[in-house]
């Protein structure tokens, strides 16, 4: 029993040993984690909560812009301050671009990077640039946005340079300042409109980097002025010589509404008398009871010193005086202007001599108007020759105006020089206001062009109407012979004086409405046609700045569509080896479109009333619009892309 209970105390102190070992030991390390186990089942989902509150709007976004997609070829080159349009677009030799805003909004009041605002007509030129050099795949500037884009010209390449705003004086030197017309009764008004209206540009190289700039002064009484101009050969940089600069006499009469323009093939400026007439309306020219006719005031006070509106007049303002094209002799030097008469009177937006010095073409910016040639008798002269008027022929079982063209007959009117037409015109220096009958005309009226178209031998007795005036449906004093000419021996001088009814009585075609400028590029197209280019063709173009009335009627030679109307195209002729031209084409056209209040407009991305066009060297064209964009644009467009 004893060794029983001795094993049992062995064991027992043993494990109570340990035990106290266990106690008195510090917890072991962790050991290694076990597997994870197998992932539960997932719980019911819980009950969506309650919606938040809808935040608030948003702002507006700015609008898209509107319109059709920009075609192809044409791209964006300038853009013009607010209120103003594209005018005197030239390129010269070098390749230096000239441009005009006219007409600016006076509250422009954002300026350049010279502290110019363009709040008052300008002209200018972008320098730093050879337009000639631009790209085909050129890039536009964009549709301003921003008040200085609005309120600035912004172009897509070079810088432009202000070289004068209507009214500087250079340092005092030009004491009217610039575009000011100073008559007999001092400076003219409203014809120095405070905002300015410069038109054509044309510069004359008189050696390398300077030359003359002359610009034309588009209101009434008209004017132009010229100013010495240099480039810095290193910077590009043009200057003005504050010395030399002038507003040009044009004699006794003045000049009306010098509009478009060009330059000789012997460098001399051609300037382009418009509007201020009558119009077709000659017989009222001297109606003492048309008391609204400012332009005829405003010429009488040019005229007369001392006068408030033509009635007062001791020398009247013969209309037969005004609207032909001006050539500046001597630019260099005296700088001349000579009206050429023998080509033509009527609405001149322009006239561009071809490259053999004799062949002239002349358009007519009016309602119904009718568009003309002129062949010198001399080359490099223009005081004589043969005058055109062009009959159309449309393009059978076509009115769209995008591709509608029309065949060309030219029929002669008559040849003339200048000093028979002078001894026509003076013949009326004395008609006044105190001339005037009722019911008559002292000018040479319809009933005065159909008979000489029909070839009769005297001008008809003054109290005698004409019975196919009255068929043709004239009215008033248009049945009845002039006072002046009445019963004397047929002459041509209504092919002259009054060549639109000249025109129209021998069946030429007088539906053209804001017919504008017309132009070549002299060296390209002399190029073509007589060194020989099969491959390549020469093209006259043209920009009518609104296909309408006339046009659109139904009636007549031309029948177009009404899809393009007030958003106008552009038009081209090619020149044939003797220069003539046979064919009118084409080119690209406006686009219509109606705004959110449903007004038609013109797309901002198309052209919108295509005024001043002028050929590259390399055929592309510049395109200057008049329309009725917030900020219209000089264009440059290559035609190629249509052949």
């Amino acid at each position: 029993m004893s060794n029983i209970l001795s094993s049992r105390f062995k064991l027992s102190a043993i494990t109570l040993s340990m035990l106290l070992a266990l106690t008195a030991c510090d917890d072991g390390d962790d050991g290694a984690a076990g597997a994870t186990g197998a992932q539960g089942v997932a719980g019911v989902d819980g009950q969506n909560g309650a919606d938040g509150a809808d935040g608030a709007d948003g702002q507006d976004g700015s609008p898209g812009d509107r319109g059709i997609m920009q075609p192809a070829g044409l791209t964006r080159l300038a853009t013009v301050p607010t209120g103003a349009e594209v005018t005197g677009i030239f390129v010269n030799a070098d390749g230096d671009l000239f441009f005009n805003f006219q007409h600016p909004d006076d509250v422009n009041d954002e300026v350049d990077a010279e502290g110019k605002a363009h709040n008052r007509g300008g002209v200018g030129v972008v320098q730093g640039v050879n337009i000639n050099k631009i790209p085909k795949n050129a890039i536009s500037t964009p549709i301003p946005v921003s008040d200085e884009e609005k309120e600035t010209v912004q172009v897509a390449y070079g810088e432009y340079k202000l070289l004068g705003q209507y009214g500087d004086t250079f340092e005092g030197n030009l004491v009217n300042g610039l575009g000011a017309i100073m008559g007999a009764s001092g400076k003219q008004e409203p014809g120095s409109v405070a905002e300015g209206w410069p038109d054509f540009n044309g510069y004359i190289s008189t050696g390398t980097n300077e030359g003359y700039l002359f610009t034309n002064w588009e209101y009434f009484p008209g004017g132009m002025s010229r100013m010495k101009i240099s480039k810095d050969a290193s910077s590009g940089e043009w200057s003005v010589d504050n010395t030399d600069v002038t507003m040009l006499d044009f004699g006794t009469y003045g000049t009306v509404a010098n509009c478009f323009g060009s330059v000789t093939p012997w460098n001399t400026p051609l300037t382009s008398e418009e509007w201020g007439n009558n119009g077709d309306a000659t017989w009222s020219w001297n109606d003492p009871a048309d008391t609204d006719n400012a332009s005829r005031d405003e010429l009488a006070k040019f005229i007369n010193a001392g006068i408030t509106n033509a009635t007062e007049a001791t020398l009247f303002p013969n209309t037969y005086r005004y609207h032909y094209i001006v050539e500046v002799t001597d630019p260099a030097g005296a700088a001349t202007p000579v009206k050429r008469y023998a080509l033509g009177r009527f609405e001149h937006e322009n006239a561009v001599v071809m490259p053999d010095q004799k062949t002239v073409y002349l358009s007519q910016d009016s309602t119904n108007g009718v568009f003309y040639k002129f062949v010198a008798d001399t080359a490099g002269d223009l005081s004589a020759g043969t005058l055109y008027a062009a009959k159309l022929t449309q393009d059978a079982g076509s009115t769209e105006p995008a591709v509608t063209g029309f065949d060309i007959t030219w029929i002669e009117l008559a040849s003339g020089d200048e000093a028979t037409i002078e001894s026509w015109i003076a013949e009326y220096d004395a008609i006044d206001t105190d001339s005037y009958v009722d019911g008559r005309s002292n000018y040479l009226t319809d009933a005065d062009a159909i008979a000489w178209a029909a070839g009769a031998a005297t001008f008809g007795a003054a109290d005698a109407q004409s019975a196919q005036a009255v068929t043709d449906g004239y009215e008033g004093a248009e049945t009845y012979p002039g006072t002046v000419s009445a019963g004397q021996a047929m002459d041509d001088r209504v092919a002259f004086l009054e060549s639109r009814k000249a025109a129209r009585a021998k069946g030429a075609t007088a539906e053209w409405r804001k017919f504008e400028g017309i132009n070549i590029n002299t060296t390209r197209a002399q190029q073509l046609v007589e060194d020989g280019d099969p491959a390549t063709t020469a093209y006259v173009y043209f920009a009518i700045a609104d296909i309408d009335r006339g046009m659109i009627d139904g009636e007549g030679d031309i029948r177009l569509s009404a899809r393009v109307k007030d958003c106008g195209g552009v038009y081209r002729m090619a020149l044939a080896d003797d220069y003539d031209v046979s064919r009118i084409e084409p080119v690209l056209m406006g686009a219509a479109e109606r705004n959110v209040e449903g007004i038609e407009e013109c797309d901002a991305n198309g052209l919108s009333q295509p005024d001043n066009v002028v050929v590259m060297e390399d055929g592309r064209i510049l395109i200057g619009e008049d329309g009725g964009q917030a900020n219209n644009t000089l264009w440059m467009y290559d035609p190629s892309v249509n052949d």
